[in-house]
């Protein structure tokens, strides 16, 4: 058996960043992954006045701004280069709307084909004043902020749940505090889970109301559907402290889904298996397809298995859905993934990126508009597999590797995004004892 630890949450590693750098005093961050997005949102939370450092042991230092980030001037607005990471725009996009001062956010080419909209009319329902320099809803953008009112806005999930993620955290900052209402969707609606997790870690309170009735406990009404909930946030100050990020599911489940189609059993620890990150969602389906699982206090160890076909909803675990591609061409009988639409607009097409490298190795594949039709077989040994500048292809592409060795990847650096040392720990799932 192959036992590896998971890497530090990335989702969670961003919202504690921000939080860290919008509290009063010092913040200590263990555990804060370290990948080219999070250095993205550490260098525009810097720049924004908040001072980061690393102490000698790996841990962060983060002194806060007390609530204001700081912009330049309307002719020298601070840049603010998200690069590939969606989001670092959308978090931040909120949070330096609340801040002082004008800023320019703005990426890579790729990012300005990825929309902002939702949150853009959401941020000017409450006076938030946005400069769009190409195309309307999309990145690049300059922000004109002199701190949020506050107030009522209604948004849709349809999109992204970061577009709510975002307005969360910047909800506390606002003069008259937020009540934020849905108005359909569900695109990725665990993350808003993390989310508040995060503004309990920093003291902020909020309310979670279904009509006329408050939720007592979050987590319990995160792991359901939105519905018509509606969130309340009052003015508050982040408060400093000390905390560690938690493992990453997104990370950890190509490992789990190796355990289920490799030759060996693969155990996975620093994972919370109460965790409300939505791609510990893995696990249902890997039990779904027939997998051998044991859930331990923080780890989780899958034998290889005879998987099955199964028709699954994957709205609030899109990021699976690459690894979720793979398993089913390891799978007997047809897979249908459905509710992932949106996965069309991430850093690749995340529909046609991983049919094209399932057809590579023979599997029969038919893409929909909002996901994928996949007959299992058994993959054969293809020449080169494409990352499409996608770190989550470039991962469910090394499992297709599993029966017949290495594989040949046109770009395997860009797993730095989320997860710079993959390949090191891949090299020992694929090493024969």
């Amino acid at each position: 058996m192959i036992t590896l630890a998971a890497p530090p949450s990335k989702s969670l590693s961003h919202r504690m960043l921000i939080g860290a750098a919008l509290a009063e005093g010092e913040s200590l961050l263990s555990s804060v992954l370290e990948s080219d997005d999070i250095l993205r949102t550490c260098g525009i939370l810097q720049a924004a006045g908040a001072h980061i450092r690393t102490l000698p042991d790996g841990i962060l230092s983060v002194r806060g701004v007390s609530g204001t980030l700081r912009g330049g001037t309307q002719d020298s607005p601070l840049s603010c280069n998200v690069h590939e990471s969606g989001t670092t725009c959308r978090l931040l996009t909120a949070v330096l709307a609340a801040g002082q001062g004008y800023f320019r956010i703005h990426g890579a080419p790729r990012m300005h084909e990825r929309p902002l909209g939702g949150l853009a009319d959401a941020l000017q329902s409450v006076d938030v004043e946005l400069l769009w320099e190409q195309r309307e809803g999309y990145p690049p953008l300059i922000l004109n902020a002199h701190g949020m009112t506050g107030g009522q806005v209604r948004m849709s999930l349809k999109e992204s749940s970061q577009y709510l993620s975002a307005l969360l955290l910047a909800a506390p900052l606002c003069r008259a505090g937020l009540s934020i209402e849905l108005d359909g969707g569900t695109a990725s609606w665990p993350y808003v889970g993390l989310t508040l997790q995060c503004l309990e870690d920093f003291g902020v309170p909020f309310e979670i109301w279904d009509g006329e009735r408050r939720a007592e406990d979050f987590r319990a009404r995160m792991r359901r559907e939105p519905g018509e909930v509606r969130f309340v946030v009052p003015p508050a100050a982040y408060r400093a402290g000390t905390f560690t990020v938690d493992g990453d599911w997104s990370g950890a489940s190509y490992f789990l889904a190796a355990g289920a189609v490799g030759s060996r059993a693969i155990c996975v620890t620093n994972l919370r298996t109460d965790s409300l990150q939505g791609d510990r969602a893995l696990l249902d389906i890997l039990r779904l397809m027939g997998a051998d699982i044991m859930e331990e206090k923080e780890r989780v160890t899958v034998r290889p298995s005879r998987l099955r076909g199964v028709e699954i909803d994957m709205c609030s675990c899109p990021d699976l859905v690459p690894t979720a591609a793979v398993l089913a061409a390891f799978a007997e009988w047809h897979t249908g993934i459905k509710g992932t639409a949106h996965l069309r607009l991430k850093e690749s097409d995340r529909i046609a990126a991983p049919a094209r490298n399932l057809r590579a190795v023979g599997i029969t594949v038919e893409e929909y508009e909002d996901g994928l039709g996949i007959e299992g077989g058994t993959p054969c040994k293809a020449s080169l597999f494409h990352a499409f500048g996608d770190h989550r292809i470039a991962m469910s592409a090394a499992l297709l590797g599993l029966r017949h060795g290495k594989i040949a990847l046109d770009d395997p650096h860009v797993v730095r995004k989320s997860f710079p040392e993959f390949w090191k720990l891949w090299e020992r799932v694929l090493t024969i004892p």
